[in-house]
């Protein structure tokens, strides 16, 4: 077996509600929400809707006093972590921290003088909530971008570094940073720039990456890239889609670096003329029924005999296609055969049995080690 090379940068650990980013944490993955704020249902409809897919930390843009007493509203009635999204008025920043506010996501450069920002400080330290610098390079300050002529990473790291000396005179520190583009290149000279100057935990993003497809392709080589050199502690996959897939995208990317486990790893063949049933259409119908899953698990579905031993002797459930019936393999052991025709209720039936098996030999350890302790 490869052992994953990855190893983290050091960074200092801060506390976003439940959630800890940064140090040995996991890398948690969050979203935004893109619904009115002021539009409760909806919002905490999709709130839930992006924690059945495992979101760790929700953000929510609040510009208004309005939407901060809705936002006080959505707190009540969701459990993840939230982080409040604010621009320019810092009394928006006061009031969300006093209504359940976990994080404040700000520009202090743009929050105004330095007494406003002294006020946004003591209002996250009296309710012990952390903070989010974010850096994007299309609304840098205008005399950076007079300096630079074009966003670059020296461009994105002397803002990011503006804002943290603020922070840094006011003695605050539980702060995690962001320095987003729209371009692959331009985000990871920014993030390998910063993490070489500070040791507060890093959110990694590309912003404005597109559609869904593009978008995610974009995300990938980025944070991939980045999470590759051990740079990152928490992370959000930006999509002109809905934000559940941001939350897919995110753990997929986690996952195929061995850095998080969240549901179910399908190992699936592309599908070719060898194939003995229908792979693409096998795969989309189990993608969908056991979207729910939240238990790691590998599961291969090859459509026949030349690499489907080999792959299904690496997975917790392995098919091998052939017809009239497919071979199955458990833990990399052969198992029984199955009606081919029949793939898609079997599988489906396997993983549930299987998560239940996970989940009791879990159980059973929490106890045995309780007892022995």
């Amino acid at each position: 077996m490869i052992v994953n090379p990855i190893k983290r940068r050091p960074t200092r650990k801060i506390r976003v509600g439940s959630v800890y980013v940064g140090g040995d944490a996991p890398i948690s993955i969050q979203s935004m929400t893109n619904t009115e704020t002021c539009d409760v249902d909806a919002t905490v409809a999709q709130i839930q809707r992006c924690v059945d897919v495992g979101a760790d930390i929700m953000r929510v843009s609040v510009p208004s006093m309005e939407a901060a007493a809705a936002f006080g509203e959505i707190r009540k009635r969701v459990n993840v972590p939230l982080v409040a999204d604010i621009h320019f008025d810092y009394k928006i920043a006061l009031a969300v921290a006093d209504l359940g506010a976990d994080c404040l996501r700000i520009n202090p450069g743009n929050i105004g003088s330095e007494a406003k920002i002294r006020e946004v400080v003591a209002a996250a330290r009296h309710n012990d909530i952390s903070m989010r610098i974010g850096v994007n390079a299309g609304s840098l300050e205008k005399d950076i971008q007079k300096k630079y002529g074009e966003p670059t990473g020296e461009a994105l790291l002397e803002s990011a570094m503006r804002h943290i000396d603020i922070l840094d005179r006011l003695d605050f520190k539980e702060f995690k940073v962001s320095v987003k583009a729209s371009n692959v290149f331009l985000t990871m000279d920014a993030y390998r720039l910063l993490s070489a100057q500070i040791d507060n935990p890093l959110h990694l993003g590309v912003t404005e990456a597109g559609v869904y497809r593009t978008g995610s392709v974009k995300s990938a080589i980025a944070l991939g890239g980045l999470l590759m050199d051990g740079i990152g502690d928490t992370m959000r996959i930006s999509l002109a889609a809905e934000p559940e897939e941001e939350i897919k995208i995110g753990f997929d990317i986690l996952k195929s670096l061995g850095l998080r486990s969240n549901g179910i790893n399908f190992i699936a063949c592309p599908s070719c003329s060898r194939q003995e049933f229908n792979v693409i259409k096998v795969m989309q119908a189990l993608e969908e029924r056991l979207e729910d899953i939240r238990t790691p698990m590998d599961v291969s579905v090859i459509g026949c005999k030349v690499n489907g031993p080999g792959e299904a002797k690496e997975a917790d459930i392995g098919v091998v296609g052939a017809a009239p019936r497919s071979l199955v393999y458990r833990n990399g052991e052969k198992s029984h055969l199955i009606d081919t025709n029949q793939l898609v209720d079997e599988i489906e039936n396997m993983v549930r049995q299987r998560v239940i098996e996970l989940e009791d030999a879990k159980s059973k350890e929490i106890i045995r080690t309780s007892f022995s302790e």
